[in-house]
């Protein structure tokens, strides 16, 4: 994946390792350190105004992706560029900015308000740290545009407010204008539909496709439903074991995927109009632990056409056609035809 000059977000071999805590004895005892492996080498790329999507089981490392470009967990190693510039987390002016222009939209509304503030002091808590209103009529002025450009109309009614005293939907929306007050550049929204109802989700979504749109905001969407993805992604990236496994246009990667783990995904994907007797792959086994990670593809052991070599080294995301990037030995040049790869 190569670097694009209007590139808002670029990472270059990201991983987060967590060091599992033992017991006493088992610490000393201990040759090397246990480490969850939630992020293991990660290699993406957002354009300004581009909504990409990461997909996959829970557990797959897709939030914790999220929160280190953020720089909200703390990476082991790789590289985080915002704009062609490299943040330095200990510095501190520089992540001051940085926050100013990149926010995060957190999966349960219910967790991420303090029940304890009301609606304005929570929304305008941001403007308030970093320094950018000089008056209570301009604070005033920045929560009400931002609680009607989330969706709630007439803003008044809601400045005073408890979260208690809001619906799920409402209280996402909420969620929302707290990122959307400063105004970003960069959002990574994680699971932000998932708690709500199917009614509720449509406007969710609209919202930040306008946002997208209207604004040029960037988007980082962090789902494991495949269709939703589909519905609101330029690209989708499906992530197993902290690795990209395949990336590509969101149109191609559910007509055109070629590595098994998305094809297992795309095949259980709920689509009007078709034979109900449609195939469909059901993964067998669980998600390996990340503590041990399976040697060779990390998938192999529940991958329906695993090969010897599957077993023994780990294939590379290499480029399949121009865009979409896959990590499977049967997606090998030598594996795919001159018509290129079908699902």
């Amino acid at each position: 994946m190569n670097n694009i000059a209007n590139d808002i977000i670029e990472v270059k071999d990201l991983k987060v390792y967590f060091d599992m805590s033992r017991g006493f004895l088992e610490e000393i005892l201990a040759k090397e350190k246990r480490q969850v492996k939630a992020v293991d080498g990660i290699d993406l790329n957002i354009k300004k105004g581009e909504i990409v999507s990461l997909v996959g089981e829970s557990g797959s490392g897709k939030t914790t992706i999220g929160k280190a470009i953020l720089h909200l967990v703390e990476k082991t190693g790789g590289n985080i560029f915002f704009k062609g510039e490299e943040i330095d987390p200990k510095n501190n002016k520089e992540m001051r900015l940085f926050r100013q222009k990149a926010q995060m939209i957190f999966q349960d509304p219910y967790q991420s308000l303090n029940p304890r503030d009301i609606i304005i002091d929570i929304i305008s808590e941001p403007l308030e740290v970093n320094k950018l209103v000089k008056t209570e009529a301009e604070k005033r002025e920045r929560v009400v545009r931002a609680l009607e450009w989330a969706g709630l109309k007439p803003a008044e009614d809601y400045l005073y407010r408890y979260p208690h005293e809001l619906s799920g939907g409402q209280r996402q929306r909420v969620a929302i204008a707290g990122a959307l007050v400063l105004e970003p550049e960069f959002i990574v929204a994680d699971e932000p539909v998932s708690m709500l109802d199917v009614s509720i989700r449509a406007d969710i979504l609209r919202l930040m496709l306008n946002q997208c749109r209207q604004k040029g905001t960037s988007y980082l969407f962090i789902t494991h439903d495949l269709s939703l993805a589909w519905l609101i992604s330029d690209r989708i990236a499906t992530v197993y074991l902290g690795k990209i496994v395949e990336i590509g246009d969101a149109r191609l990667m559910v007509g055109k995927s070629v590595h098994p783990y998305t094809k297992a995904l795309v095949s259980v994907m709920p689509v009007p109009k078709v034979r109900k007797d449609r195939k469909m792959t059901i993964l067998e086994g669980e998600t390996p632990n990340p503590i041990n990670i399976p040697s060779g593809c990390r998938f192999h052991p529940r991958c329906p056409n695993v090969m010897g070599k599957c077993r023994e080294s780990e294939p590379e995301l290499i480029e399949i056609e121009p865009g979409h990037f896959a990590a499977c030995h049967l997606c090998s040049p030598h594996n795919i035809n001159k018509k290129g790869p079908r699902s």
